[in-house]
């Protein structure tokens, strides 16, 4: 899937997701050296284009499981 029309941030995250499978904000916000607030607007923009899945993450509940929908489905560890 093409980000076109999504921000730089957007595209950054997107393209994380689509090499890495899955990741926390906590993750994303490491690996792009973006500021978190900006991973926090990037997932928002990808969520309303339906270019991303939320997952429930079994190991800390108070984190959520961001992955690409274009991405294979890996297993989360």
């Amino acid at each position: 899937m093409t980000g076109t029309g999504l921000p730089p941030s957007s595209r950054t995250v997107l393209n994380l997701l689509d090499i890495s499978g899955s990741m926390t904000h906590k993750e994303l916000v490491q690996r792009s050296n973006l500021a978190p607030r900006t991973v926090r607007y990037a997932l928002k923009r990808l969520k309303e284009n339906h270019l991303i899945i939320e997952k429930f993450n079994f190991k800390d509940a108070r984190q959520i499981i961001y992955q690409s929908r274009s991405a294979p489905a890996a297993a989360t560890a």
